[in-house]
């Protein structure tokens, strides 16, 4: 332990200080409210700089001043975090028996996905098979649901996601700006998403919208086959079937948030 210099104690890369605040939301979490030279003691760093981590803390409300003068505690801005993080679990738990039945009804894959830094992540998939895409981000402009929840994304947002380069990941991947942009207005019109083969060749796939309460978008149901079981001939007809069990998932979110 060393409370020598700040100098010393200072963290000398970022990952240093994202691991140092880290810490004290975990002792705050083990100890209650806690004074800064208590946090500071404990983590071997200099009061100085548990002061700074701890104004950085309290600008996202991850931390803020508790009752005992001088003392911190968790804040709202947890709490917030962990809502998002209950929100997905209440789909997935929620998607799981409809997407049981899509996936017998229907003889592909079936998932439900939500939008993860930038990209489409699946949080159930039915049947588990060689091929588990749970928990692995996919692009959103190359396949189905990515491009079901780009389709439903604000202005600004997607307009972030327009600005960089779109990567070619078969030969039937969109890599225009301009054909990407005129594919979401289809989706938007018709209210569902289709991929042939654009992100892996041997691969099609349907998805549609799933709304939260309140309208809100909370991700994207799909199916996937290859192509000899699930034909483009087909796609507004599983988009039938989709959007139907996209509504049975609102329905049962809806129930779960109460009245």
């Amino acid at each position: 332990m060393n409370n020598n210099g700040d100098a010393a104690a200072e963290p000398r890369t970022p990952t240093q200080a994202v691991d140092r605040a880290l810490s004290m939301l975990v002792l705050l979490a083990r100890r209650g409210p806690s004074g800064v030279t208590e946090l500071a003691r404990e983590l071997g760093v200099h009061k100085s700089t548990a002061s700074r981590l701890m104004t950085a803390l309290e600008k996202y409300r991850f931390v803020e001043q508790s009752g005992s003068r001088g003392k911190f505690q968790l804040g709202f801005g947890i709490v917030r975090l962990a809502g998002a993080t209950t929100a997905q679990l209440d789909i997935a738990r929620e998607s799981h028996p409809v997407c049981v039945r899509l996936a017998a009804e229907l003889h592909g894959t079936v998932s439900l996905s939500v939008r993860e830094s930038g990209g489409a992540t699946a949080v159930v998939q039915e049947p588990s098979t060689e091929r588990n895409w749970i928990g692995l981000r996919v692009p959103l402009h190359a396949t189905a649901s990515g491009k079901a929840l780009l389709a439903n994304y604000a202005h600004e947002d997607l307009d972030e996601v327009l600005r960089g380069p779109l990567q070619r990941f078969t030969a039937n991947t969109i890599t225009s700006r301009g054909a990407l942009v005129a594919d979401l207005l289809r989706v938007r019109a018709r209210g569902w998403a289709a991929s042939s083969g654009e992100f892996e060749p041997d691969l099609h796939s349907v998805a549609v919208p799933v709304r939260a309460p309140g309208g809100r978008l909370a991700g994207a149901l799909s199916v996937s086959a290859g192509p000899e079981h699930l034909r483009p001939a087909d796609f507004p007809d599983v988009a039938r079937v989709l959007a139907e069990a996209a509504d049975e998932v609102h329905e049962r979110l809806r129930q779960l948030a109460g009245p």
